[in-house]
């Protein structure tokens, strides 16, 4: 048995995912039983145990973890095919363009970059209208993976360019990003050891994989309430140098000087064939 049905797939990633069947079960918008019946029967399908059920709950086997990786990945696959084929076609936007590529950005990062690669490239013939996703923190891959992005701007070391093609286009240092009335805001430049343990000025924290690394410091859900809890003296940043083009006048930015340098990317799936991507690459690259 060498195929796997998509709706097999999605009942296993549920289950997978909350390691409960009544959960499971009611996330998909079904019963339990005939959920645990799909699930013994994909089992005996593929020949292998994929959770182990005991009164403790349920867990995965080493073959439910491939599973659970592979078919993520496969389901990602499907979805972003619907996605881009209709975007093709302009059928997922109402009297959108047919020639139109989505492009994520993490908020405010890399601005006056992305400012010059639009103008450059809506300059080229026969450019596609570019429409600009702004993204959380490390977003960029997952958009990238389940096609509601064609292309993306990342950031190395924060985001990961594995499975995708890439060209770099810059590299910056960081700045610790602080309320401007704070002793450290007086500083020339800080270290990294500076700025992981402040008391009174915990780094803010960001989602990530479906959650919050632990630590004091508050959980940030975009841009703009980074700014003002920082502004109100509440949190710090450690962002790229371009960072500064959004900084408010109670903000101040402060070299971090052994902080990793950040290279920004253009990346996009490597199986890509469209031609309007390719001409946005180029451009890029040339700027």
């Amino acid at each position: 048995m060498d195929t796997l049905e998509s709706r097999e797939l999605r009942y296993f990633m549920a289950v997978a995912e909350e390691l409960h069947f009544g959960r499971a079960a009611e996330r998909l918008g079904m019963a339990q039983p005939p959920l645990s019946r799909a699930i013994q029967q994909l089992e005996r399908r593929l020949g292998v145990c994929l959770l182990e059920r005991n009164r403790r709950g349920v867990s995965l086997t080493g073959a439910g973890e491939v599973l659970l990786y592979e078919g993520r990945a496969a389901l990602d696959a499907a979805t972003a095919a619907a996605r881009r084929t209709r975007r093709a076609g302009g059928a997922d936007r109402p009297g959108g363009s047919r020639n139109r590529l989505v492009l994520a950005v993490k908020a405010a990062a890399s601005h006056e970059l992305l400012q010059k690669i639009l103008a450059a490239y809506a300059a080229e013939p026969d450019a596609a209208e570019i429409e600009v996703l702004p993204s959380g923190m490390c977003e960029q891959e997952e958009m990238l993976r389940d096609g509601r992005a064609d292309v993306a701007l990342m950031h190395a070391p924060f985001n990961s360019l594995a499975g995708f093609d890439s060209e770099e286009l810059m590299t910056e240092g960081q700045v610790a990003v602080l309320p401007a009335g704070h002793p450290l805001a007086a500083r020339k430049s800080l270290s990294l050891a500076d700025v992981t343990d402040v008391p009174d000025l915990p780094l803010a924290r960001w989602p990530r994989h479906g959650g919050y690394a632990p630590g004091p410091g508050p959980e940030i859900h975009d841009q703009t309430q980074l700014a003002q809890l920082i502004a109100l003296g509440r949190t710090m940043a450690v962002f790229p140098d371009s960072a500064r083009a959004w900084l408010w006048a109670e903000h101040a930015a402060v070299p971090v000087i052994d902080a990793p340098q950040v290279v920004t990317h253009i990346a996009w799936p490597a199986h890509s064939r469209s031609v309007a991507l390719a001409g946005l690459v180029r451009t890029a690259a040339q700027l």
